[in-house]
């Protein structure tokens, strides 16, 4: 039974200081699923006091233990996929199947990369006459998101465990249920008490106490860029690392010789993906402007198509939004793209033709747009794309460049040699060609406003680790 009342701390289900509560609401139809316990700064010191003396004894554990360890969380980890996938359906509104096979999929992958770093990593090195040592930071505050629940957690945490590292996490109070569901894995699998510690709670409370507490020696932290601004000022007090993952509004470059069938429709699918709220999608569509008529009419097509309904039936295509807060962010900004002039191809205001209830958004798509709409500026998170059109290559750059984000950039071309020559010039931490997705053992993180630090993979994995050098021994 998930304990929805409760914290893990230390090891075991425990009581809130004080029973303070908030809904969790269903996006699909509005309805409330069920409460939660919302915690405080009482509770973040309780699970730091846990994790602090954890750390002691667990930072000392071998690389073979924690291999050991990961491994047995794969396995108890399969055995909950089902329940982790309609968790994130009922809370976030993915449909059941993309839930079950990408959000928790992305969990998996990241723990299983995570297991092959650590089997190989070099934690020493001689440099000279010192011994290059890296060792786990210390007790590390985690602050997830609500739109990839799983992937966000399992890629702080996994890599956490395998540093020695012990730690607080506060998920999205939109999303609980597979962080405690993922908790209870943790327990079985044998994680050791204080080590993993989950407190629920809202960011102005749980979210703040952690980023300025003393006892915590890291936060990582994903989520909208305004919220990673006030993380980094309250982590700065105690001159904590911060390392964010924020917002984007990612360019996607077709260039002149690409496959234009393929590469136009492969973007608008990925703009409406998970309902549109990827920090990376590709929601800024650049292309020649001699040919938008012939975007417009592919874009259109791929709009049509794609059905927003029930995240349960299975000719769903994406499910709702998260909540009211976002569909409203959402249906202003549709309209606000309407008065600044911009073509209305797809979708627009309002839910989709005979939804009456749930956060439903149509799948929207303008066109002739210019980078100084608001469209084009803003992180809209929903599924909304813009497309652009541009001269020359360069223009095209200028336009993908000029924007406060850094997370993601897209290119499709002729060859591999065009598309990533023009992906050099981009300036974000991420650029995929000709629709080859993310490969999970590079690393994923953002230029400018999008963040610092990276996760995924080795360079995941060194944002845990402090570097000492110890000095005497005889030079090699």
């Amino acid at each position: 039974m998930v304990q929805r009342l409760k914290f893990y701390i230390d090891g075991q289900w425990v009581d809130p200081q004080t029973l303070k509560t908030g809904a969790v609401v269903n996006p699909a139809n509005e309805q409330p699923l069920y409460d939660i316990a919302l915690g405080s700064a009482a509770d973040v010191d309780r699970a730091v006091l846990a994790a602090r003396h954890a750390f002691e004894s667990y930072s000392l554990t071998s690389r073979e233990q924690r291999v050991a360890l990961l491994t047995r969380v794969v396995e108890v980890y399969k055995t909950r996929a089902k329940e982790l996938g309609a968790a994130i359906s009922d809370e976030m509104g993915a449909p059941l199947g993309f839930a079950e096979k990408f959000q928790v999929g992305a969990g998996l992958g990241h723990i299983l990369s995570t297991l092959e770093v650590l089997k190989s990593y070099a934690f020493e090195e001689q440099v000279g006459s010192a011994m290059v040592v890296r060792e786990a930071i210390g007790v590390v505050g985690m602050i997830t998101p609500w739109n990839w629940p799983m992937n966000q957690m399992t890629c702080k945490v996994a890599p956490a465990l395998a540093a020695g590292c012990t730690m607080i996490l506060k998920p999205s109070e939109f999303t609980p249920t597979s962080a405690l569901i993922f908790a209870e894995i943790l327990h079985e699998a044998g994680v050791p008490k204080g080590v993993f510690n989950l407190v629920n709670g809202l960011g102005p409370e749980v979210g703040a106490a952690m980023s300025a507490h003393p006892g915590i020696d890291m936060i990582s932290f994903t989520g909208s860029t305004r919220a990673g601004i006030d993380v980094a000022q309250k982590a700065a007090t105690t001159v904590k690392r911060v390392s964010q993952e924020l917002g984007g509004k990612s360019p996607n470059i077709i260039l002149q010789d690409a496959d234009f069938p393929k590469a136009v429709a492969a973007g608008v699918a990925s703009v409406f993906m998970n309902s549109g709220q990827s920090c990376n999608a590709p929601t800024r569509m650049l292309v020649p402007k001699s040919r938008m008529d012939e975007v417009i009419a592919i874009a259109k097509a791929v709009a049509d198509k794609t059905r927003a309904g029930d995240p349960r039936a299975v000719d769903t295509s994406i499910g709702p939004v998260v909540n009211g807060t976002q569909w409203d962010k959402i249906q202003a900004l549709i309209n606000k793209g309407i008065a600044e002039g911009a073509t209305l191809v797809a979708g627009g205001p309002g839910r989709p033709d005979g939804v009456t209830q749930g956060y439903y958004v149509r799948p929207t798509v303008f066109a002739n747009c210019n980078n100084d709409m608001a469209i084009a500026r803003k992180e809209v998170f929903g599924p909304v794309l813009t497309i652009l059109g541009y001269q020359d290559e360069d223009e095209a750059v200028r336009i993908a460049n000029d924007t406060p984000y850094g997370l993601a950039g897209y290119v499709s071309g002729g060859s591999v040699e065009h598309a990533g020559a023009v992906a050099r010039r981009i300036r974000a931490g991420n650029v995929n060609l000709n629709g080859v997705p993310n490969e999970r053992t590079a690393p994923f993180g953002g230029y400018k406003q999008s963040g610092n630090g990276r996760e995924w993979g080795r360079f995941g994995f060194e944002e845990y680790l402090e570097v000492k050098a110890i000095a005497g021994y005889a030079a090699k």
